[in-house]
């Protein structure tokens, strides 16, 4: 999954738990990150590219199990309901 940057961003209210919240303090501490947003946008994209991971992978096990749909895009959409 690509992540388009763009230069507008919107604010979202996240309640965290203590601990939570002293490791996202802790993160800027160590210098992870230059505030908490940027900790929490680094956290949500790597989240992003973990679940591309993990789809492709999934998708590789299905083909491996024999689950992958073969032929003509065309003809198997037109064969759908």
């Amino acid at each position: 999954m690509l992540l388009y940057h763009t230069s507008t961003m919107s604010t979202l209210s996240v309640p965290l738990t203590t601990n939570l919240e002293m490791f996202v303090n802790q993160m800027v501490r160590d210098g992870y990150a230059s505030n908490k947003a940027d900790v929490v946008r680094r956290a949500l994209t790597r989240l992003a590219e973990d679940e591309a991971v993990f789809a492709v992978m999934r998708s590789e096990q299905e083909f491996k199990e024999g689950k992958a749909i073969k032929g003509d895009l065309r003809k198997i959409l037109k064969s759908l309901p």
